[in-house]
């Protein structure tokens, strides 16, 4: 089976180094053009120079995504230079954030409102861009397993999360009768592989996606932690998934072998999801899965050597 999105145009938001950027080269290495938002000017432009390194044609399109005129902007300046919008990856997202009782209002709501407006206010748009031009295009929104179940400390993570995985149904539902599908991925704390990032970790020292948390000084006589995070471990084939294994999926999911798949949600993850929850997996005894299909050509010592 030959996955080919030749001629199609994609739109991924949050097209910073980690998720973003594995999926935009996922979708421009299987043949489309490929427009990389993001709030940050810089992250945008390393994407495009990460698909064009791998033989792709990308754009670099700024913009908030829970902003309607940003989101107007950025959209007429794909269809300014490529005439059409085929797919549309929604991965915009605020990281981190506090559990239930430290969290406050001004957080809370900013995250909630780039995940929901963002998601929304791209979704509408574009779907409305297909529409008119005929197009029966593809939508993907990038969920989490916090979609699904429940962590402490990402409240505000874990709200909005699980609110798009049923944006994502009704948003199916509206768009099935003019031939868009409206699908779900969600990533359960893949492992960084692109060779820019991991270059730039390397000069610090730094080897994981967030750093350990740091206690706030003044927590009240009555705390009590929440509990602890073990995903590695929890993995039953034994090896974390990478934006690479993401963008893989992504891209058959936006391609027309999926053509009557939607409201849906795909998971790449080693059977995380899978397990019943009480279950330890002998994940350091784990054969692994087959070799990774890697979409980078370049290496982390040939970014390292070309600054």
């Amino acid at each position: 089976m030959e996955i080919s999105l030749a001629g199609k145009v994609a739109l991924v938001t949050g097209a910073g180094p980690n998720i973003g950027s594995g999926i935009a080269l996922a979708l421009a290495r299987y043949g489309a053009r490929v427009a990389c938002n993001d709030i940050s000017p810089d992250a945008a432009k390393a994407c495009v120079r990460r698909i064009e390194r791998n033989g792709g044609e990308a754009m670099a399109v700024t913009g908030d995504v829970s902003n309607q005129d940003d989101v107007m902007r950025y959209l007429g300046e794909v269809l300014a230079a490529w005439g059409r919008i085929d797919i549309l990856i929604n991965n915009a997202a605020v990281l981190g954030g506090k559990g239930l009782l430290e969290e406050d209002i001004g957080y809370f709501n900013r995250a909630v409102t780039v995940a929901a407006a963002g998601n929304f206010l791209n979704s509408k748009h574009a779907a409305i861009a297909m529409i008119e031009r005929g197009i029966k295009g593809s939508i993907v929104s990038i969920l989490s397993s916090n979609a699904w179940q429940g962590a402490g400390g990402v409240i505000a993570y874990a709200f909005h999360k699980g609110g798009l995985a049923n944006f994502v149904r009704a948003a199916a539902m509206d768009l099935a009768p003019y031939g868009i599908r409206v699908n779900s991925f969600s990533p359960t704390a893949p492992t960084p592989d692109n060779p820019e990032l991991l270059a730039e970790w390397r000069k610090t020292g730094r080897t994981e996606l967030r750093g350990p948390r740091q206690p706030p000084p003044d927590r009240p006589e009555w705390w009590r932690p929440a509990g602890q995070f073990d995903v590695r471990g929890m993995i039953p084939m034994g090896a974390p998934s990478t934006p690479t294994d993401i963008g893989h999926c992504v891209a058959w999911m936006c391609s027309d072998y999926a053509r009557l798949i939607t409201g849906c949600d795909f998971v790449v993850d080693g059977g995380a999801r899978a397990k019943y929850w009480g279950y330890l997996p002998a994940a350091a005894d784990a054969a692994g899965p087959a070799p990774l299909i890697p979409l980078d050509v370049t290496t982390m010592e040939e970014m390292e050597a070309s600054d």
